[in-house]
């Protein structure tokens, strides 16, 4: 990626972004039908406007041993340390539910918007915007969490899980074994935690229309 402006626009952009998920989960969905077409038409007008390759934004192959390795070792452990909290908490749910492949790759997909976002735009503006990696990491895992206000399950686990996904992003730039491990590490925390916990993975309004069968 070349930036030629400002480092205050891609901090703005960042911000930006994040701000407008924001309303959309708050607001916008319910009350425009074609709100959601935002976002597309936003990540393709900056990624051509900050002259974006697939490399920079994280869409590669010719490292994807490296990156699936370097974010396994990372990754691996909050997998078992979810894991092991959900035999404490005794609120197991049938995880083979999730693991259903067409629902599974339903949600390994919603993951990879979820990839794109956080990092292909967000970490990578902030990259451009920020010299401290540990803060852009930081910063990103900030914005994550607050995304999935008011949920008491996700928004510890995604402050720390989007630091640690955005921080391996700036390391190895590839958006693929996060985009996977994401997937494992959410459908783990469902299974673990009890529903009347996490309210089926909610966030925003419908965590508080969410009821318990």
């Amino acid at each position: 990626m070349t930036q030629k402006t400002s480092p205050l626009l891609p901090l703005i952009e960042a911000l930006a972004f994040a701000a407008f998920a924001g309303w959309f989960i708050w607001r916008l969905q319910e009350a425009s039908r074609y709100a959601w077409m935002v976002f597309p038409i936003w990540l393709m007008a900056s990624f051509a406007a900050n002259q974006d390759t697939p490399q920079s934004l994280g869409w590669r192959a010719d490292n994807l041993w490296n990156a699936t390795k370097r974010s396994s070792l990372i990754l691996l452990p909050c997998a078992i340390a979810i894991a092991v909290t959900g035999l404490f908490l005794g609120g197991r749910h049938p995880l083979h539910h999730v693991l259903i492949p067409g629902r599974f790759i339903g949600y390994m997909s919603f993951c990879l918007v979820q990839q794109i976002g956080l990092n292909s735009l967000v970490t990578n503006r902030l990259l451009a915007a920020v010299s401290s990696p540990v803060t852009v990491s930081l910063i990103a895992g900030a914005l994550f969490a607050l995304l999935h206000w008011p949920n008491p399950v996700l928004v510890p686990l995604t402050l720390i899980g989007g630091a640690l996904m955005a921080w391996l992003f700036g390391k190895q730039r590839n958006i693929l074994p996060l985009t996977l491990w994401q997937s494992v590490l959410g459908s783990l925390v469902w299974w673990a935690f009890p529903i009347a916990w996490h309210h089926s993975m909610r966030v925003g309004p419908g965590f508080y229309r969410f009821h318990a069968p």
